[in-house]
């Protein structure tokens, strides 16, 4: 280990095999590591990774629960844009990075620390996450990416290398060499990529699944619950079967991913375009994320305009390309958020919903701010409105279909004498 100190670097650290080697090669190369551990309801013991580093050699840690703030100020944007990426995936993890690194700027800033290192590859869009928000709130800072410098992937090809350095060096190794995936996971999502799953034709394992029952073995009974919003946020769900009630917002969230994986909602397996130009394959299971994105949509479009909700679908597909690409603290990003926000001053009430292997079923829906208007819809009851007047819109909307057959179908004899 180098005897001149080259600074302190703050490094993102999971506990995990990658990190646990980076945090000592990083000190190898010279730099006094402060460790920066966040719980984003991953399901880790965090005072074990924090006596991991210690143990290894950090100068300092920072273990923090994130999860209230994760699902306030990013799964709840998330739902209130009904946010898709590429119309299918819910973004998990693009949502979480924003928040981890926003943390990770502030100790860096803190504690004086001129670097920040993470361990995200030189292939995906964590790293871009991770960069863009610490460029954003950190303008001076350094990064350190070591699958990004040849001094580090040229010395660990791959798992088996850092399996074996970690063996080298004493550091306690929970994981085998020989993991067929690789994971990540939060409290909105699991994600699985990389070893078999690369094969685009290759079945996700049946054993894959950590929040999920499968469809196939979920309850034969549908299971019932009602989800509140108000201002386009979730603030109360209740089941019906057995009463449970929960309005506070991490333990809403939590309970939705419990009920929602015991009936298997919330999987999908897709292949997406990753920011940095390539195709990837993912598997996801989102079970409170769907369970709300599809309570959301009913209740947004049983509550706003027309028109208004046609300006604020296309705002909602810019945003969720704008946090999968790592732009949350751009002010391109801050402006959609803020308009998709204002847009959601009206989506307030209550809709009910069937779980029931893999699929949710909207049943019903009731709001105070409603723009649903029973009567004048009804075909037994005129309602104030005139059928008659349909005669002249339909002529309206068919004045530009005629003239342009017309002028086409002119053009076309045209063409033909020439």
């Amino acid at each position: 280990m180098s005897d001149s100190k080259k600074g302190t670097v703050v490094l993102a650290y999971s506990g995990g095999l990658d990190t646990s080697c980076i945090l000592l090669w990083l000190m190898e190369q010279g730099y006094e590591v402060i460790c920066f551990t966040a719980d984003v309801g991953q399901g880790d013991d965090m005072e074990e990774a924090r006596d991991k580093a210690i143990k290894l050699g950090a100068k300092k840690t920072f273990v923090e629960d994130m999860q209230r703030e994760f699902v306030t100020e990013f799964v709840w944007p998330a739902i209130q844009a009904n946010a898709l990426y590429e119309d299918r995936y819910q973004m998990g993890t693009a949502f979480a990075r924003p928040c981890i690194a926003r943390r990770l700027a502030q100790i860096a800033r803190q504690e004086g620390a001129q670097f920040i290192s993470h361990g995200a590859t030189g292939k995906g869009n964590d790293q871009i996450r991770f960069e863009l928000t610490v460029y954003a709130l950190y303008p001076d800072a350094k990064i350190i990416a070591p699958w990004r410098m040849p001094e580090f992937f040229n010395r660990f090809h791959g798992r088996r290398d850092l399996f074996e350095y970690a063996k080298l060096k004493g550091i306690p190794l929970p994981v085998t060499v020989d993991k067929p995936w690789s994971m990540d996971a939060n409290i909105m999502h699991v994600s699985y990529e990389a070893g078999v799953l690369e094969d685009p034709m290759h079945p996700a394992p049946k054993d894959i699944y950590k929040m999920t029952t499968d469809p196939m073995d979920a309850p034969q009974e549908p299971e019932e619950i009602e989800v509140e919003f108000k201002n386009g946020v979730a603030v109360c769900v209740t089941n019906l079967a057995d009463k449970t009630v929960k309005k506070d917002a991490l333990e809403l969230f939590i309970y939705l991913n419990e009920v929602g994986g015991r009936h298997g909602v919330g999987r999908i397996d897709i292949v997406e375009n990753r920011f940095i130009g390539m195709k990837s394959r993912g598997i996801y299971e989102t079970p409170a994320g769907y369970i709300l994105l599809q309570a959301h949509l009913d209740i947004e479009t049983f509550t706003m305009d027309k028109e208004l909700r046609k300006i604020k679908q296309g705002l909602s597909i810019r945003f969720s390309e704008q946090v999968y690409h790592g732009f949350w603290f751009a002010p391109e990003c801050d402006f959609t958020r803020t308009c998709i926000a204002n847009s959601q001053s009206a989506v307030t009430g209550t809709v009910r919903l069937a779980l029931y292997r893999g699929q949710v079923y909207v049943r019903a829906r009731r709001s105070p701010l409603s723009l649903y208007n029973q009567e004048l819809v009804s075909m037994d009851v005129v309602g104030g409105y005139d059928p008659s007047d349909a005669e002249g819109f339909i002529r309206i909307n068919a004045l530009r279909l005629k003239e342009y057959y017309r002028l086409r179908t002119a053009q076309s004899i045209l063409d033909k004498s020439s």
